[in-house]
């Protein structure tokens, strides 16, 4: 497919901030750019602190949402993990209540400023209510502090997996080489590496956390999942905190995949005060294959300031050149 220009790739786009509920990867508004194309929408959100080589990819997605489209679906329903931010265990009940039916939940841990007690306190309220639990550090740990606490966590009974408790490759390795009993999950490890299967091959993940929009799109996803799955590594389709367009790409991608053996973290949508579509209704611990249609009176209400709209159209702008010296 031709790449379009960029004036084709901004008629029609829209920038909003949506409002959210809690502080989430430290921010209380997500701002991300909507693309408009022949096959609909895509998603353009790669966050403020991410170069321009690295916010390519997500434009590449977003591109391939809005000008080709998802591939065939063999799935219709997605299983979903409810996500618990490193907030305090008395508020841990209000938040699972956005995850009717879920089995499976994802806690926040390592955040900046909070200790293990904190975390173990967190968890240990999730339990109470989520069968299955997992939890994600956002490479927050040294090896040792990673030992200490899912020693912690696994005191009060099995993780499904620990995503991405260190931030370094070496550092996964011998994390998994001294908890044996735990599966270590690779997100940032894979998702921001220059080569994604480093780390698998190197022994540091039995599990790959995988993001439609920094791989590049649905197909790049699902041909990596492949190749992971060659080397006995399982994936959890996740969301980069993507508004209802993203969702629906992310829950194209579970679709897509042979195997899905992992409730997905695709229900981050309850994070959001008010979003491009309504939310999209989660049951029994799942969500349905859809496509998205924004309304245009909720693009209106969410837009963007006009000087945010300029600083993302340029950004557009910046990442297509990137990509067209790709040859893509």
């Amino acid at each position: 497919m031709p790449l379009p220009s960029a004036d084709e790739l901004l008629d029609g786009a829209v920038v909003v901030s949506l409002p959210m509920r809690v502080r989430f990867r430290g921010i209380t508004e997500r701002e991300v750019l909507l693309l408009r194309g022949p096959a609909g929408w895509g998603e353009f959100g790669p966050f403020p602190e991410y170069g321009d080589d690295e916010a390519a990819h997500w434009l590449q997605s977003a591109i391939e949402a809005a000008w080709q489209g998802h591939p065939a679906p063999r799935r219709s329903r997605i299983a979903v993990n409810a996500t618990v931010p490193a907030i305090g265990p008395e508020r841990v009940p209000e938040v699972l209540t956005r995850f009717p039916g879920a089995r499976t939940a994802k806690v926040k841990v390592a955040e900046t400023g909070q200790d293990l007690a904190q975390d173990v306190a967190r968890v240990r309220a999730v339990r109470e209510h989520v069968p299955r639990i997992r939890i994600d550090a956002n490479g927050g740990w040294s090896v040792d502090e990673a030992v200490r606490a899912l020693t912690a966590f696994t005191a009060d009974g099995p993780l499904e997996y620990a995503e991405q408790p260190c931030a370094t490759v070496p550092e996964l390795v011998e994390v998994r080489r001294r908890l044996p009993g735990v599966r270590i999950a690779a997100d940032e490890s894979i998702r921001r590496a220059e080569d994604p299967l480093r780390v698998v091959r190197a022994g540091g993940a039995d599990v790959a956390v995988v993001k439609v929009s920094p791989l590049g799109g649905v197909r790049r996803l699902v041909a990596l999942a492949d190749e992971l799955a060659g080397h006995g590594v399982e994936v959890v389709v996740s969301s980069a905190l993507d508004s209802a367009v993203g969702i629906a790409t992310g829950l194209a991608a579970a679709a897509a995949l042979p195997d899905l053996p992992y409730a997905c973290g695709l229900g981050t949508g309850g994070f959001f005060e008010a979003d491009v579509a309504p939310a999209l209704h989660m049951s029994d611990g799942a969500l349905d294959v859809v496509a998205v249609e924004p309304e245009p009176e909720r693009l209106d209400a969410l837009r963007a300031d006009p000087d945010r709209v300029e600083w993302w159209c340029e950004r557009v702008r910046r990442c297509r050149t990137v990509l067209a010296g790709r040859g893509l």
